[in-house]
């Protein structure tokens, strides 16, 4: 797990002093990206819980940049600016995409106390960074324990980037098709893992699904992962894993749901070769389907194989304009945020 260093005297590296939130705008960079500078106009989106946002001669009246003249180095395309202004601590960070196409962002952030023990995470979602730009958010320190002293410390602990037309997280926008597929936490033990793979039409038609998801795992630069075999059945991996069965033409009525289940070990024995690492997966639901990236995180060890189940239904109904209904539990949110938008 990569995270971004800070490099602050005296304190652990990678951790940023929290105090407060400060005030942005966006404007044309010289190289023709879009980047967010200082200003008194409103400033970067925030998280709902960082406060009201100080005016210009509140942020810049005192106390000298918590950097000095250099922001906290980028990696993977995020660094902490700013952590200054407001009585409410929130950290402001800085979203940078490099590549070609928009891409959607998730940043799990890491609340340390002084000595360096961890105390929180959290994750922010930044959705759709335009090609070449750059967007600025915010992130609060709401959370923490109440008897944390005001030295608290953030650090980015992983970053997670998605091609915006392929990800449309619970709870956002619904993509042209419909069709909104996602991963869930899933679940761990003794080396066996297993992951539910959602879909929910949240469109106004019908969706007919019939079989497996086609399922391609992706490295940490988007690449196919080509040393795994995808396999149909949680029994090809292990027995007892429930996802197992033969597929059945559905038919899911806007607001409706499917599951498929993903199950892998993560066994790693010596000489086999490297263990593999696939943060990503590209999906297609159904032959003909759009694709889209979720993030299981596979970690399959040296095993080589990934099962997949059959799609069937979940028994969770969502309206198309929001809502849950049900007995199948929402995906699990580890204390995250609601996806921001730049």
């Amino acid at each position: 797990m990569r995270s971004i260093p800070l490099a602050l005297p005296a304190v652990l590296a990678g951790a940023l002093l929290l105090t407060a939130c400060g005030s942005q705008k966006v404007v044309p960079g010289n190289d023709g990206s879009t980047r967010a500078r200082a200003s008194g106009s409103p400033g970067p989106p925030a998280d709902p819980s960082c406060g009201p946002r100080p005016s210009e001669e509140s942020t810049t009246s005192g106390a000298p940049p918590l950097f000095g003249d250099s922001p906290a180095p980028e990696e993977d395309g995020i660094r902490i600016i700013d952590s200054s202004g407001d009585t409410r601590g929130c950290v402001t960070f800085q979203v940078t995409n490099h590549e070609a196409e928009p891409f959607t962002y998730t940043i799990t952030f890491s609340f340390l106390s002084d000595s360096g023990e961890a105390l929180t995470r959290t994750e922010r979602t930044v959705l759709s960074v335009g090609a070449r730009q750059t967007a600025e958010h915010t992130v609060s320190t709401d959370g923490l324990p109440p008897d944390v002293p005001d030295t608290a410390r953030v650090r980015i602990t992983e970053v997670r980037t998605v091609p915006t037309d392929e990800t449309f997280p619970e709870g956002g926008p619904c993509p042209p098709s419909g069709t909104r597929v996602y991963t869930d936490d899933g679940d761990a033990a003794m080396g066996l893992r297993v992951v539910g793979l959602h879909l929910e039409n949240c469109g106004t038609r019908a969706i007919r699904l019939d079989g497996y998801p086609r399922v391609q795992p992706l490295d940490e630069d988007h690449d196919p992962v080509t040393t795994v075999r995808v396999l149909h059945g949680g029994s090809t991996i292990a027995t007892g894993t429930g996802i197992d069965g033969p597929p059945r033409p559905l038919v899911l009525e806007p607001g409706e749901r499917a599951r498929a289940g993903l199950v892998w070990r993560n066994t790693v024995e010596a000489g086999v070769g490297d263990p593999v690492d696939a943060p990503y997966a590209r999906v297609w639901a159904k032959p003909g389907a759009a694709p889209m990236t979720v993030t299981p995180e596979f970690d399959l060890g040296t095993t080589g194989k990934l099962g997949v189940g059959p799609w069937e239904k979940d028994g969770t109904s969502r309206s198309a304009t929001g809502g849950a209904s049900g007995g199948w539990p929402p995906r699990p949110s580890s204390g995250s945020t609601a996806p921001a938008r730049p």
